[in-house]
């Protein structure tokens, strides 16, 4: 039934699943995550790999802006569509954008600017629309009024660090993000509208799928106009074994137990519940995976170019914590989203990311191939685990899901 509204929207049902629209939108999501990927491993320094974590931030915000709205109403009818449509083309200039997003290039029109302004017009098209569709709604109409400052806030430091360089251009960029997440955590929650769990669980979860598709396409980027050899099969094999053990941490169990919480929670306290375990704690999560990818990257340029590497290279530094610090940052956003979620601690992930953490310094001679070895191992131990330790849990989790 279309809604009596200043534009036409057609207001979503409790039921409601993901919209082929939205996956399209979502593509232009993942062309950005290979587009940071191939930023920090241009710049493989802490300093880049920092700026590559701010632009995740920065892309992860926009993403989220439209799970919220279109939880609200159809992504595909009405004026909803083409408003995405539009959103979709901002998000994708921020994504051509990104190799210029903190260096500008010699010529055309300046990168940072671009990017700031690119995702003003994004936030811009998100609050307007949302304020549409709240016609007749002073209460979420006010917390619109509170959440434009911090939005507002946010663009103007990114135009000005896009007047610096260096340090002083990061540092602007950290603080526009700490004010556009800060402010939104300072609202009041319950002042937001949420009406599907199934479509909110459903929309993070393909975003995940998403990612993880990423880090499979960094593995054969990494070995791009190389010559294929059993060093480049073995690694290629055990990124992709790390990826589906990353994919199955995620939907054997975590995708069910967060619906169901969702689903259960009152009410009145359903948005607050649904901002801090998926708005927030699926960041880190999507970092975990951004990170990852740079470091499967790495891993197969050291096993496969051998005019610059040779097979008993280590991985070090940046490109070593990119490896298992991805997967530390992955485990501990699940962590937080079970504690939020549940109220029960993840232990056996919380193990696994001390038993990663520990590894580091101990692989540090270790080569590329065998680091990769390791890390696979350890997660292939905690599916192993889990599998056996939580299979009637697990069991009952999705019987009772398919019933409900």
């Amino acid at each position: 039934m279309t809604s009596r509204k200043p534009i036409r929207a057609a207001q979503t049902s409790e039921d409601q699943t993901v919209t082929p629209l939205e996956l399209f939108f979502d593509l232009v999501f993942v062309f950005a995550l290979t587009q940071i990927t191939a930023l920090m491993a241009h710049d493989i320094s802490w300093h880049g790999v920092l700026r590559g974590i701010l632009l995740t931030g920065l892309l992860w915000w926009s993403w989220i802006g439209f799970s919220w709205l279109c939880n609200l109403v159809k992504a595909d009818e009405g004026s909803v569509r083409g408003v995405l449509l539009l959103a979709m083309a901002a998000m994708f200039m921020i994504a051509l954008a990104i190799p210029e997003a903190f260096d500008d290039l010699p010529g055309g029109l300046p990168g940072p600017v671009v990017i700031a302004g690119a995702y003003f017009a994004f936030r811009a098209l998100h609050l307007v629309l949302f304020w549409l569709i709240a016609d007749g709604d002073a209460v979420l109409r006010r917390t619109l009024i509170r959440f434009a400052p911090s939005m507002l806030g946010a663009t103007a430091l990114l135009l000005i660090a896009s007047q610096y360089d260096g340090t002083t251009q990061t540092l602007l960029w950290a603080a526009a993000l700490a004010v556009d997440y800060g402010g939104t955590y300072l609202i009041d929650a319950r002042g937001w509208r949420f009406r599907s769990a199934a479509h909110f669980a459903e929309r993070h979860g393909l975003i995940i799928i998403i990612a993880l598709g990423e880090s499979i396409v960094a593995i054969g980027v990494g070995v791009t106009d190389l010559p294929i050899s059993w060093p480049i099969i073995i690694a290629s094999l055990l990124g992709l074994g790390v990826s589906a053990a990353l994919w199955w941490i995620y939907f054997d169990a975590t995708v069910h137990y967060g619906e169901q919480s969702l689903a259960a929670e009152a009410p009145e306290t359903r948005p607050k519940l649904a901002r801090d375990a998926y708005t927030f704690m699926h960041f880190p999560m999507m970092t975990g995976i951004v990170l990852l990818a740079l470091g499967l990257k790495k891993v197969l340029e050291y096993v496969g170019d051998t005019e610059h590497h040779h097979l008993d290279d280590p991985l070090k530094g940046v490109a070593l914590f990119a490896l298992y610090g991805g997967v530390v940052i992955y485990l501990l956003g699940h962590v937080g989203f079970k504690w939020r979620t549940m109220h029960k601690v993840g232990v056996s992930r919380l193990i696994t990311a001390g038993l990663a953490l520990i590894a580091v310094p101990l692989l540090s001679k270790v080569p590329a191939l065998g680091q990769l070895g390791v890390l696979a191992a350890l997660l292939a131990g905690l599916v192993a685990f889990e599998s056996v330790r939580f299979a009637q849990e697990r069991e009952q989790l999705k019987h009772g899901e398919q019933h409900a």
